[in-house]
């Protein structure tokens, strides 16, 4: 699979469809203000270990890590949970911005892609994949 930057937004493009199959599992972003938002971040973090169990719940950074240009933690969670976990989120992020994208192994494509954005979205810093890149070769 071939991959081209568009000019408008710096997201991967392929020249061939990507295969369902290859979705490993699924990351949710959940983005906040460590001053003002952290609060409803923490409950929702809360909910979300009570509702999915099977969900993997990462550190908070109240720094800016990688691609992310807020605030974030991080859920990770099994393809079989998508169907229920999305619409959950969709219904109980209480004002957050959350990222959810899959798994595939092409970080670029599955930030930008392939990503779904709940209550608007954010300009991600995606110089920190081409950096990433180089350091694998």
């Amino acid at each position: 699979m071939r991959k081209k930057l568009t000019s408008a937004t710096g997201a991967a493009k392929t020249d061939s469809k990507p295969d369902a199959k290859s979705i490993t599992h699924y990351h949710a972003h959940i983005y906040y203000d460590p001053a003002s938002t952290r609060d409803r971040a923490a409950r929702l973090r809360e909910r979300v270990a009570e509702a999915f169990p099977k969900a993997i719940l990462g550190r908070w950074h109240d720094e800016l890590v990688g691609p992310h240009p807020r605030a974030m933690y991080q859920i990770a969670f099994p393809r079989a949970l998508l169907a229920s976990f999305l619409p959950w989120l969709m219904l109980n992020r209480n004002g957050l911005t959350i990222l959810v994208h899959p798994e595939t192994g092409d970080d670029l494509a599955d930030h930008t892609d392939h990503a779904a954005w709940l209550g608007g979205t954010l300009r991600l810093r995606l110089a920190s994949f081409a950096r990433h890149r180089k350091d694998r070769a």
